[in-house]
């Protein structure tokens, strides 16, 4: 799955956290979850649990800690489909 793809898709994740439309229609790999964003510590949690099951992955803690970007998000979903496929 391309990294275009995976933005998409963490789009409409996001879409039930993010307040500001026009973030969203133009959301960047260099946005941060938190300054830009404006996602909680405690939505962020909900953002990680959704991003799992879209994507069908399991995020661990320290993946979880990485997460500051949407960039990094993606990062680690790309990685998680990876190892899976290389699994398979």
């Amino acid at each position: 799955m391309d990294r275009l793809t995976i933005l998409s898709g963490f789009k409409q994740i996001l879409e039930n956290y993010v307040e500001d439309r026009t973030l969203l229609d133009n959301l960047r790999e260099e946005h941060d979850m938190v300054e830009d964003l404006h996602i909680n510590s405690a939505h962020l949690i909900d953002v990680v649990l959704d991003t799992e099951t879209f994507f069908d992955i399991e995020i661990d803690t320290e993946a979880i800690e990485r997460i500051t970007t949407v960039g990094s998000c993606i990062d680690i979903v790309t990685g998680k489909l990876d190892n899976a496929l290389s699994r398979q």
